[in-house]
């Protein structure tokens, strides 16, 4: 069995403040807000809210008694402010993906935009609108949100295969290979036993027309996952084409 996962919703943590100095000085308290989850029994991740109400930034993992002694729970905030956001967020986000599949690019373009408004850092919402730049070929945006996917490991993680998966297609597509095989090699630094990343990394670099490359990875998802069929007929294509 897996671990639990479970939202426990948003949490305050007091901070305490001095200011002025011997019979001037001042206490005050103000609250900052946090989304928490957790894991397992004994994991509890906590995330700062940002302007919008929305989880985003650094996740921070806390022990049961770290947790409950420094966290107070603040039901009614979740309820009001931060699911709504997360709910409208989600929205955005599918219905940029729906019109970019349906090929509407200037309003998926918006889509994406309005929930990068509301979270600048969010995974999905990133490789959504470097799709969209990269199928327009707004080169010069996609080589800012490239930086910021890079520098970013949730980007690469399985809860993003399928739109991590759409935005290196999108990049091939322009013939970006070298764009393209950046992103895999990140992806496989992270996910180093994943047969179908080496396999899509397989393709970029055999539409780069590094052949060599494109075998050493084929040999990898194969070493992974024997039965991979595709991986197999995708050898034989290129080791054939090779002894013309």
């Amino acid at each position: 069995m897996g671990d639990i996962f479970q939202v426990l919703g948003v949490y305050s943590k007091n901070i305490k403040d001095h200011t002025g100095a011997g019979t001037t000085m001042q206490r005050s308290e103000s609250k900052t807000y946090y989304y928490v989850t957790r894991s397992g029994v004994d994991n509890f991740q906590v995330q700062p809210l940002n302007n919008q109400n929305v989880p985003s930034g650094m996740v921070i993992t806390l022990n049961k008694k770290e947790f409950i002694t420094q966290y107070a729970p603040e039901i009614k905030y979740y309820e009001k402010k931060t699911l709504p956001a997360l709910k409208s967020l989600q929205n955005k986000i599918e219905k940029g993906e729906q019109n970019f599949l349906n090929g509407n690019l200037d309003e998926a373009e918006q889509s994406f935009a309005k929930a990068l408004f509301l979270d600048p850092e969010h995974p999905k919402a990133n490789l959504g609108m470097g799709s969209v730049q990269c199928t327009k070929k707004n080169f010069k945006k996609l080589s800012k949100i490239i930086d910021r996917l890079l520098n970013k490991d949730e980007i690469f993680m399985e809860s993003q295969r399928q739109e991590f998966n759409l935005f290196a297609i999108s990049l091939r597509k322009q013939s970006l290979f070298d764009e393209a095989i950046t992103f895999y090699d990140r992806a496989i630094q992270i996910n180093p036993n994943d047969e179908n990343l080496h396999f899509n990394t397989a393709r970029a670099y055999f539409d780069a027309g590094n052949n060599d490359m494109a075998l050493k990875h084929l040999d990898k998802a194969l070493e992974i996952a024997p039965t991979l069929e595709v991986a197999s007929m995708f050898k034989k294509y290129i080791v054939k084409r090779k002894k013309k």
